[in-house]
């Protein structure tokens, strides 16, 4: 559910974020089981996919980077869109696997996407940007420009904010890992010299009752190339 720099050696960050979620991944899905029928902000994929569909990145392909355990894969495809899922984690893969077996998902590394260049209509990355640290970002908003098809879109999620937050021992599992919070000005600032052009940014507070601990930023870019079509939502 991260990313490491193409041509190394695997990075710590990335070997620790594996060990993390190969260790939580059944607690992790049971956890949000309750999302089975689409998840928490649902009505910013919905509006991403009707982006996607009318036309974005030629209509193409979808990748659902740091899939985890697929539900967000599982909801793009029911809103019409070829996605495909990938993670890290080969124990959340498993349970993609198990839980959606109609769906394709595969293991990888998020800043070495074994993609061609120029083939993705749209790339999603829902909270799965948030254990890279802050200076591998300008190379992992660099893979995702290069494997997007001119026109296609980005859709990133993550929390707001500027203190990371650390699990330890989740669920009584001897790891521990940090959930890095961002502000969203910073973020669009890279990805615009990343070559994007940002198209949409929002920001919910946070749902207290839902355990969140902070707001929820959510950003929309686009790679150029095809023309804009106009849907109304300011994009």
């Amino acid at each position: 559910m991260t990313s490491t720099p193409p041509g190394s050696a695997e990075a710590d960050f990335v070997s620790s974020t594996r060990r993390f979620y190969d260790a939580v991944a059944e607690d992790y899905a049971e956890m949000f089981a309750g999302e089975r029928d689409g998840p928490r902000d649902g009505a910013v994929l919905a509006g991403f996919a009707e982006l996607v569909n009318r036309g974005g990145g030629g209509g193409g392909r979808v990748a659902d980077l740091g899939c985890g355990p697929g539900r967000t894969t599982a909801y793009l495809a029911s809103l019409g869109l070829d996605v495909f899922g990938l993670d890290l984690s080969e124990s959340m893969l498993a349970i993609a696997r198990r839980e959606n077996p109609g769906l394709r998902f595969r293991q990888g590394s998020m800043l070495d996407l074994d993609i061609p260049d120029g083939t993705l209509a749209a790339a999603v990355s829902w909270y799965s940007s948030i254990h890279t640290p802050v200076d591998q970002l300008p190379s992992l908003f660099a893979e995702f420009h290069r494997v997007l098809a001119p026109g296609g879109y980005l859709l990133l999620a993550f929390q707001a904010g500027d203190q990371p937050l650390t699990l330890d021992r989740p669920f009584g599992h001897p790891v521990t890992l940090d959930f890095e919070r961002r502000r969203p000005e910073a973020v669009a600032e890279l990805l615009e010299a990343a070559g994007f052009t940002l198209r949409s940014r929002a920001v919910r507070e946070a749902e207290e009752e839902l355990g969140e601990s902070s707001a929820q930023a959510f950003l929309i870019a686009r790679k150029a190339g095809a023309a804009l079509t106009g849907l109304g939502l300011g994009l």
